[in-house]
């Protein structure tokens, strides 16, 4: 289905939720590693099983719930119906994993500010070369919005930047090209909700690995658990179902430019749950990438309905 026969409200609506999620991931990560409540690894493991739980069981509730409708109504012909028939990819679980992990191991040697330049500069690029790679041409004013967004975002983030060590620059990075590809893969999604199910089941022999090799080394805590399994279930696992869903109403680079709001949500959460204070530089900021925004996700559907 085309970006532009999706209802412009819904998908604004939906990318909203999932932003919100992402923001929501950001803090719990810190939380956690910040408090040194769990270790990297530790936390990987629990947040993509916490997420496979989760959402297995959200799908299998309903499907069920579908079947028991379509029975009701005499609709139900067959078996078949009532299975989900988009089940992701193992491509996609590849990437899910690499993204996880390199996220939570990069961050113990860096801090956030510069943790979330590195990121989201690779996710930018990424998205944003496949798509000229594929051939979609990009609009002079989605370029406007884009460095006007990016800008805001370094200007948001300059204060907290830190000179990162050379693995934990090459594990952000590798986890924001892992993160633009996964992405990607789920713009095409029909069943947002049943793909990334399977794609967090997908992760789980990796975890095991990770576990085996890790298990000398672990430490946990009740609070890094609890933590973990948050990010895991919520943030992650039905963020990322809303994020799939959001994906088909908007084009490789809006998807690119618009998660730039995830740093902005998360420090006015930190103004909501942590007392921080509002800055001018975050004003500054929000009002940059808001903007850019803007031009980057609207800019495209005003021009299209009227041309």
């Amino acid at each position: 289905m085309s970006a532009h026969n999706i209802p412009i409200f819904k998908t604004i609506s939906l990318t909203a939720l999932a932003l919100i999620a992402f923001a929501a991931n950001s803090i719990l990560c810190r939380l956690a590693l910040g408090n040194e409540s769990i270790d990297a690894a530790g936390f990987t493991i629990i947040r993509l099983l916490a997420g496979a739980l989760t959402l297995i069981g959200i799908l299998q509730l309903r499907t069920y719930l579908d079947a028991r409708d379509k029975r009701s109504f005499g609709q139900l012909s067959s078996k078949e119906d009532s299975i989900p028939q988009s089940k992701g990819s193992w491509f996609s679980g590849l990437m899910l994993f690499i993204y996880a992990a390199l996220f939570s191991f990069a961050y113990v040697s860096m801090d956030t500010g510069t943790g979330a330049l590195i990121l989201f500069g690779a996710v930018q690029l990424t998205m944003i070369l496949m798509s000229i790679f594929k051939g979609e041409r990009l609009l002079a004013i989605e370029w406007m919005g884009m460095i006007a967004a990016f800008a805001g975002f370094v200007y948001l983030v300059l204060p907290q930047l830190g000179t990162p060590s050379l693995i934990g620059f090459l594990m952000m990075s590798v986890s924001g090209i892992a993160w633009g590809f996964y992405t990607l893969a789920g713009r095409g999604s029909k069943n947002p909700l049943s793909d990334t199910s399977y794609n967090f089941l997908r992760t789980l022999p990796l975890v095991s690995v990770l576990f085996i090799v890790s298990i000398q080394q672990l430490t946990l805590t009740a609070e890094g658990v609890l933590w973990a399994f948050l990010s895991g279930s919520l943030a992650s696992g039905v963020g990322y179902s809303i994020w799939y869903s959001a994906l088909r109403g908007l084009s490789s680079t809006q998807a690119a430019v618009v998660q730039l709001l995830v740093p902005m949500i998360a420090a006015l959460g930190g103004v909501m749950f942590m007392s921080e204070v509002i800055t001018t530089r975050v004003m500054i900021s929000g009002g940059m990438i808001l903007g850019g925004i803007a031009l980057v996700v609207l800019g495209r559907y005003y021009l299209t309905a009227k041309a």
